[in-house]
């Protein structure tokens, strides 16, 4: 289910997946397939880790990646789960092909 808020989305962001909803900064962006597709796929990561420990995962390997890079941007692109949401965003059909744990593979160091 989709909600336009632009008070929920933190600034510098324009949608935020928060199981079982997709907050969008503004209306017009419900028709950023590109942008659905990559929250979507936040859902799916959110699913298959029961919810809970996806978000324990997400904001323990997000301050390791600050850690490691220093620079907020850089920590919140290189979160395994944003690397798979941003490789596969464009392609509509990820979600369908989708293989289990897919995010683990994006585990590794290599800068985005």
């Amino acid at each position: 289910m989709i909600f336009v808020s632009k008070y929920l989305v933190p600034k510098g962001y324009l949608g935020l997946a928060f199981y079982p909803f997709v907050f969008l900064k503004s209306k017009v962006l419900k028709e950023d397939t590109v942008l659905i597709n990559h929250e979507s796929i936040h859902l799916k990561q959110q699913v298959e880790l029961l919810i809970v420990p996806f978000y324990l995962w997400y904001c323990i390997e997000f301050f390791i990646r600050l850690l490691q890079f220093k620079k907020w941007q850089l920590a919140y692109r290189n979160i395994s789960f944003e690397r798979e949401a941003y490789a596969n965003e464009r392609n509509l059909d990820y979600l369908k092909h989708r293989k289990l744990w897919s995010f683990l593979k994006y585990l590794r160091n290599n800068e985005f």
